[in-house]
């Protein structure tokens, strides 16, 4: 019953929740979003989780901030994906994996020859943001991963296949499955994973679309490789 509030108090929550108050907001840009403290309060989240969400809108350019005034919706308004009502709401983090392998590698290859100026500079932004990311500290580690291949899904240009990567990924980042997204992070896992990011938009930049589409393949293959790993790590050691 502890730790209730800790799941429901995340990043990921406030950000969701932010999207649709944006959305809704879309066609009046000219007032401001709630305080912080509002916002905290409306959400039932902690402030630090709204500050974490605002950043990440505010690097998607779906807000910008003027100090002494507030937080505005704009410049532009966000692609928004189409609402898939009838995905099995139950599944597994292996079966997630499979879902990204199938779908992933080919948003990387459409990125590479669709992605803006605009959206490779967000990319390279959302990757410093993760250079940056306090050790140990999961909320944010995970709140800017997802944002930077929900990034690369965005890029893409396909509202269908956005609208699955969301549905994939909430599916991903259920709470219950957290403790072992934790367990499978290793320092060595981690820096191989910067590697394949920075490959990555290396390979969108460059309009190699072939490349982007392996670089995300290795990439996924080896967030598989370490979920399994540390999913039967408990059953190999008990034998």
């Amino acid at each position: 019953m502890s730790d209730t509030p800790e799941i429901r108090t995340n990043s990921h929550s406030a950000l969701e929740k932010l999207r649709q108050l944006v959305q809704q907001l879309d066609a009046t840009p000219e007032r401001p979003l709630p305080t912080e403290r509002e916002l905290a309060e409306r959400f039932a989240v902690g402030r630090r989780e709204i500050r974490r969400a605002l950043d990440v809108l505010e690097e998607e350019g779906r807000i910008w901030r003027k100090q002494g005034k507030g937080t505005f919706v704009g410049p532009a308004a966000p692609v928004q994906p189409l609402v898939l009502q009838d995905l099995p709401q139950q599944s597994n983090l292996l079966e997630v994996m499979e879902a990204r392998l199938q779908l992933e590698p080919g948003l990387a290859r459409m990125a590479a020859l669709r992605a803006s100026k605009e959206q490779i500079a967000l990319m390279t932004r959302l990757l410093e943001r993760m250079h940056h990311i306090t050790p140990g500290d999961d909320d944010q580690h995970e709140l800017w991963d997802s944002a930077f291949h929900r990034a690369i899904a965005e890029a893409a240009g396909n509202r269908l296949m956005l609208g699955l990567f969301d549905a994939i990924d909430a599916v991903r980042r259920d709470p219950g499955w957290q403790h072992l997204r934790v367990q499978a992070r290793t320092p060595a896992r981690l820096n191989s994973y910067d590697d394949h990011h920075a490959r990555l938009v290396s390979c969108i930049a460059n309009r190699q679309p072939a490349e982007a589409a392996a670089a995300m393949r290795e990439h996924l293959l080896a967030l598989q490789q370490a979920m399994t790993e540390t999913l039967y790590q408990p059953e190999e050691a008990s034998l």
